[in-house]
């Protein structure tokens, strides 16, 4: 057999594996899905993982995603996620004070990943994506949203 080797795929980035992909003649609607780093959900949550901490930033990160999708924002980001930060805060909720995680989301645009930018957001859509976080996951009670560049930052946290 004349095969040739087509390793390491591991090396290549974000960009190079849509451009494989549409070589490959997958579906446009996986080519442009976010991406999603190997490690998953481990990447963005930095700290102690647990099966609580999964749950709320599954849900955390559907509400975002969900939201984006909803006001045809999703193929306007490069690469957008929330994450869970290792932070507590103290909150409100009703009449009881709560102290529950920090929830960070990120929005980027690029290229080609090599450089990047946040995505600029109406006030609206953040702080309707924010409220239906706090309102509707138990575990969160403060949203920020990342406005660093990269460089000097990366995509991800870690």
């Amino acid at each position: 057999m004349n095969l040739k080797l087509v390793e390491p795929l591991k090396y290549l980035f974000k960009d190079e594996v849509r451009k494989l992909g549409l070589e490959l003649g997958l579906n446009k609607e996986i080519i442009s899905r976010h991406p999603f780093p190997g490690p998953g959900l481990a990447i963005r949550m930095p700290g102690t993982i647990t099966k609580e901490k999964i749950k709320i930033l599954k849900e955390a990160d559907h509400i975002f995603i969900d939201g984006l999708k909803q006001n045809n924002l999703y193929h306007k980001i490069w690469q957008a996620y929330a994450a869970l930060l290792p932070v507590k805060t103290v909150g409100v909720m009703g009449d009881n004070r709560t102290y529950e995680y920090l929830c960070l989301l990120r929005a980027i645009t690029s290229e080609d990943g090599m450089t990047a930018d946040f995505f600029k957001f109406e006030k609206y859509f953040l702080q309707k994506v924010s409220n239906q976080i706090v309102n509707n996951i138990r575990g969160i009670n403060r949203v920020v949203y990342d406005v660093t560049s990269k460089p000097p930052s990366t995509i991800e946290l870690e």
